[in-house]
C-alpha cells in the first residue's frame, strides 16, 4: 500500500492539473466568458473541448471550441506562462479561420511586469495568423521591467500557433 499511495497521489493530481474544468478555472471563467461575448459580438455562446479523440495532451485540454446557434465561430485557448518568480494565465482567441481576435492577461502574480496585460501592447497579436512568428524586439516590443514575461508569452504564443498548424494538418481543426 505505502508504494501505491504516491501513485493514486500523482494521478489524482495529474487529473486535476490537466482536467478542463481546471483549465478554465472558477477564479478566471468569468473574466474567459465576458472577453468571448466582447470579442464576438455575442451574448449567447457554448464551448466545448475542440479535441475529444485520442490526441489528448498538455495544450489540448486548454483548447476550447466556441459555439454560437451551433455553428463553430472561434476558438479559445487558455494558458500559464511563466514570470519571474511566478506564473500567469492568458486567453487567446482566435476566429475561425484561425486569426488571433483577442488575446488577455486574465490573472497576473508579479508584483512587477504587469505592463504585458495592457491592451496597447497586445494588439500587436491582433491579426496574426497560423503563419506568423513573433521574435521579441524584431516585431514584439520590450517592456522595460518585464523582459522575461514577454519572452514567456511570445514564446508561448509561437508554441500554440505551431500546435495550431499540426491540428490542422492533421484534420483535427
Amino acid at each position: 500500500m505505502k508504494k501505491l499511495y504516491p501513485k493514486i497521489l500523482l494521478a489524482c493530481l495529474a487529473y486535476v492539473l490537466f482536467s478542463p474544468t481546471f483549465a478554465i478555472g472558477q477564479k478566471i471563467d468569468k473574466k474567459v466568458g465576458k472577453e468571448i461575448q466582447k470579442t464576438f459580438s455575442i451574448k449567447n455562446f457554448d464551448v466545448k473541448k475542440t479535441i475529444n479523440q485520442d490526441f489528448e495532451d498538455y495544450l489540448s485540454n486548454r483548447l476550447l471550441s466556441v459555439y454560437s446557434n451551433n455553428d463553430i465561430i472561434g476558438y479559445a485557448y487558455i494558458g500559464t506562462a511563466p514570470s519571474q518568480t511566478k506564473y500567469f494565465d492568458y486567453l487567446v482567441l482566435f476566429d475561425k479561420e484561425i486569426v488571433i481576435k483577442s488575446i488577455k492577461i486574465l490573472i497576473y502574480r508579479e508584483d512587477y511586469g504587469s505592463e504585458i496585460g495592457s491592451k496597447r501592447w497586445l494588439k500587436q497579436f491582433i491579426g496574426k495568423s497560423l503563419y506568423d512568428k513573433f521574435v521579441y524586439r524584431e516585431n514584439i516590443a520590450a517592456i522595460s521591467g518585464a523582459t522575461i514575461s514577454v519572452n514567456s508569452i511570445t514564446d508561448a504564443i509561437n508554441e500554440l500557433i505551431i500546435y495550431l498548424n499540426t491540428l490542422k494538418r492533421e484534420h483535427l481543426l
